[in-house]
């Protein structure tokens, strides 16, 4: 029977998914709309981190994200593309090699495949203005040409992204985005359906 006691509150019966039981799944189903619920909470909390983090620049990542999502909404974006801006780069310190692709999975079930396009393919639109100084094709995005998104992510980085690490400019604070985050985090998950958990809806287009 599910629901019996544990350490940290009630707990399911089975040790292997195949023999659970209704009430195991509906416990799950409860448990789990309370933790997605604190999810703008644990989003805000990881993104503070990114404070302090210069890599070499002459702001850190969190002023940086704040720069982008701050220049983004000064020039009208709608409200997830700003949120997209200040989580573009959540996840550098974690995976900087795919950082894109991490917070395009993080926002994917809240927002247009259309955001997740550019998110998840910022960094190499980024190329643009640094790969060739490295030995690096600064034209790599090219291979996305003729994709439909291909100028909100060209107009994404150089209206809001590149152009983000300047000390001197006078970005909103964190405070002011959180409403924003929270709005964007509590929609119906629309990849999500319920019972559905492992469907594939909201796939973007390559």
């Amino acid at each position: 029977m599910g629901g019996k006691p544990g350490p940290g509150g009630p707990t399911v019966s089975f040790t292997r998914m195949a023999d659970g039981t209704r009430e195991d799944y509906e416990l799950l189903e409860r448990l789990e709309e309370e933790f997605t619920a604190g999810t703008a909470d644990r989003v805000l909390a990881h993104l503070r981190e990114l404070s302090g983090s210069l890599g070499g620049y002459q702001v850190d990542r969190l002023e940086h994200s704040l720069q982008t999502a701050t220049r983004a909404h000064r020039d009208g974006a709608e409200e997830e593309l700003v949120v997209a801006a200040l989580l573009h780069d959540i996840d550098d310190l974690l995976a900087p090699h795919s950082h894109g692709e991490l917070a395009a999975l993080l926002l994917r079930p809240y927002v247009t495949e259309r955001t997740h396009w550019i998110v998840r393919h910022h960094g190499v639109f980024q190329y643009y203005y640094y790969a060739h100084h490295v030995g690096g094709d600064r034209n790599a995005r090219d291979r996305y040409r003729d994709h439909p998104w291909y100028q909100d992510a060209v107009d994404f980085c150089h209206r809001w992204d590149q152009c983000a690490f300047d000390p001197d400019y006078d970005s909103l604070p964190l405070e002011f985005f959180e409403p924003m985050v929270r709005r964007v985090f509590a929609r119906e998950p629309y990849s999500l359906a319920p019972r559905n958990r492992g469907g594939t809806a909201g796939d973007d287009v390559h």
